[in-house]
Formats: C-alpha cells, sequence, structure tokens
C-alpha cells in the first residue's frame, strides 16, 4: 500500500525517526527522578490545558446492590460543562480497604455513551449491547474486575455520555440531521455518533487547536480528577490506585499513567504504537482518530511509549491485537520494544508486561482475565 502523502511521506517519517528529546533512551539520565520530573513537567507544559481550580461538590445520586456489588451512581462537578456522571462499582462484603481501579472507557466513534460502555447496565439499548459484544466479549468489565475485589470508577470524558454536546446547543445548521428522529432511540443514537465521527476532526480538534489546547489535554485532567475523586471515598487504599482501558482508553492510561504519580499499575489496550508507526497510511480522521493523541511539539520531546515509560519502574501492562486495523504491527512491536527497554535499564524488566494477541482491535474475555489475574498480583496486596 502506498502511503497516504505520496511522495511527501518520506520527508516527514525522516522527522518522526528522530529520538524525542526527554525519551530516557536519548542520553545518559544520572538521576531518574531527575528526568521524570523535567519530561513529565514538558509534558504537561506542552498539553497546555490548565482550568480554574474547582471544588469536586460530589455526591452520591443514587445506590444498588446486585450479585454482590454495590453500585452508585456519582457526579461531581467541573470547571466547563455539565457535571461529570459516573458509576462507583464495590464489593458489598469487604473488610478492609480496597484496591481501586480507574476504568477507562473507549472512543469508538461511539460518542452517545461513555461509562456504560463498560459498565453492564439495565434495560440498554441494542445498539450498545452489540458494540459490547463486539468490543468487549459481551461482558461489563468494570462489573467483572469488582467481582475480584476490586472498586472500580468508571466516568464520562468530555464529549461522551453526560459530558456529550447536546444537539439542541449546536449550531442550528446542523441541528436538521436530527429532524423527525426521536430522541434516545437506536436511530438518534446512531445518527448522533455518525455526526460527530465526522465532525470531530473538521470541528472539535480544530477548535481546540485553535485556542492554543490540546485535546489529550482537556481529557488527561479530566481523568486527574477521577482520581482525585477516587481519593476522597473511605473504601479505597489511596495507595493502591490502578487505571487502564481499551482504545481511546488505551491513549488515555498512556498519559495518565504517565502523568500521574498516583497511579500504581496502569494498563494499556489497543493504542500503543510510535506515533511514526502510524504516519503512512493510519493517521486519518476517521477512522484513525491520529490527532486525538496530538499536542503540538510533544512529539519532539517524548512519543507514545515514552509517556507512557514515565511511569517505570512501577508495574505496567500493555496489551496489543496483533491484525489492529488502527496500527501497524511494526509500530506496536517498536513501540513495545522501547518500553521494554526502559525497564531493563531502570533494572526492573520484570515489572512490565507486553503481550501480543491474535485478532483484531478489541479488549475480550480472555485479555479482560489477564489484565485481572495481573491487577490481583500487583495491586490486591
Amino acid at each position: 500500500m502506498k502511503p497516504d502523502l505520496g511522495i511527501y511521506y518520506e520527508m516527514l517519517d525522516q522527522i518522526a525517526t528522530a529520538e524525542p528529546s526527554l525519551s530516557f533512551r536519548s542520553k545518559r539520565w544520572p538521576n531518574v527522578d531527575e528526568w521524570r520530573r523535567q519530561a513529565r513537567s514538558k509534558a504537561r507544559e506542552l498539553l497546555a490545558f490548565d482550568p480554574p481550580n474547582t471544588p469536586l461538590n460530589s455526591r452520591v445520586d443514587s445506590k444498588a446492590e446486585e450479585d454482590g456489588l454495590t453500585r452508585e451512581e456519582i457526579s461531581y462537578d467541573m470547571p466547563y460543562g455539565p457535571r461529570t456522571r459516573g458509576f462507583f462499582i464495590y464489593p458489598q462484603e469487604h473488610k478492609e480497604k480496597l484496591p481501586a481501579v480507574v476504568g477507562l472507557h473507549d472512543h469508538g466513534s461511539f460518542f452517545y455513551f461513555g461509562k456504560e460502555k463498560i459498565v453492564a447496565i439495565h434495560n440498554e439499548p441494542k445498539i450498545l449491547t452489540e458494540y459490547r459484544q463486539k468490543y468487549y466479549g459481551a461482558r461489563g468489565w468494570a462489573n467483572e474486575l469488582a467481582k475480584r475485589g476490586f472498586a472500580v470508577l468508571v466516568v464520562d470524558v468530555f464529549l461522551w455520555g453526560s459530558r456529550k454536546i447536546p444537539i439542541e446547543s449546536i449550531n442550528e445548521e446542523f441541528q436538521k440531521t436530527f429532524r423527525d428522529v426521536e430522541p434516545g432511540s437506536d436511530e438518534y443514537i446512531r445518527k448522533y455518533n455518525e455526526f460527530w465521527e465526522i465532525n470531530e476532526c473538521l470541528m472539535v480538534v480544530d477548535t481546540i487547536l485553535q485556542t492554543g489546547t490540546s485535546w489529550p489535554g482537556i481529557y488527561s485532567y479530566e481523568d486527574r480528577r477521577s482520581v482525585d475523586y477516587l481519593l476522597t471515598r473511605r473504601e479505597i487504599d489511596p495507595k493502591r490506585i490502578a487505571c487502564g482501558g481499551l482504545s481511546g482508553g488505551g491513549l488515555r492510561s498512556v498519559f495518565l499513567t504517565g502523568l500521574d504519580e498516583r497511579i500504581r499499575c496502569g494498563f494499556c489496550v489497543g493504542f500503543m504504537t510510535t506515533v511514526r508507526g502510524i504516519l503512512r497510511n493510519h493517521v486519518r480522521c476517521p477512522p484513525g482518530h491520529g490527532l486525538f493523541g496530538y499536542a503540538p511539539q510533544l512529539i519532539r520531546h517524548l512519543d507514545l511509549p515514552d509517556i507512557i515509560s514515565l511511569h517505570a519502574p512501577s508495574p505496567l501492562m500493555v496489551q496489543f491485537d496483533k491484525e489492529d486495523e488502527l496500527f501497524t504491527l511494526e509500530g506496536q512491536r517498536e513501540a513495545d520494544e522501547k518500553i521494554a527497554a526502559v525497564y531493563a535499564q531502570q533494572g526492573n524488566r520484570g515489572n512490565y508486561v507486553g503481550k501480543f494477541y491474535p485478532g483484531p482491535h478489541k479488549f475480550d474475555a480472555s485479555m479482560q482475565e489477564d489484565v485481572f489475574n495481573w491487577l490481583e498480583e500487583h495491586l490486591a496486596r
């Protein structure tokens, strides 16, 4: 397959081959803590998103018990937009403080729902059930993990679920698409997802970048706020917090795991590659969502494997799908090798697990069980 940019691809590929300046592999760092401090500081600077400090004002909106689990619907304030809504799920019976996981929902060009994609709910629409069957082996993995003795927090992030853009609030010209469609119906949900899939780069990312900020700046801020919320819960052990998710949730895990020192274990599923590995034919938006992880100038200092490697030497698991349509296998393998090399250089090669699975983009039951077992090994003690 020829490159998308034809004769100019090689020029851009040469730029992408340069070792990022703050990669642990770029030079000999006499002090690991100093490397981590400099790299995190530069990343936060280039993410360029620092909203005003706002109290959480959190509350529990409802509470139910089923299958040995307590499931709370929670919400808290953000400095902008509607309240963040989410689920906090944990075992009904527990004597000690629980290990906690921030479950990060995916992108999937499915904007209408966020948290519900990884949490099993009653009376869900058929379109959501079919989506979960395709990408998650028909399981609400947050529920399954809670059954293993973890507290799991899953909230909507910017542009999804309770944080999505209401159609009635946008330019009247674009509202015409939704005339004569019943809100909440499968048809409405499908149209909503299709509209924002087409316009996420044309309107959303373009607008974000025009302001001088970045999309990963926004969602990484919101994900750190999820950790802030977890620390208000008396049920959890603040020293045993993990995070992870599939696809867009995997990319969110890259930034949260790498940049938030409160995360003890991180897992990334279906979104680990070098940037060079997507340049040839996989940047397109959609379906590649290349700009979902773009912050101006960041690649000059840190590539995706460099960012998540800031978590070293703490436990990290990355799961790759060999036939993932979003990435080249070469880019995934190169990222895996880079992360492994950082852990080896720091004398903790065993704390990194990179595992390749057959099949397309997914986080199926087998992959989930591997993550759950790994979390029990590193977090449940």
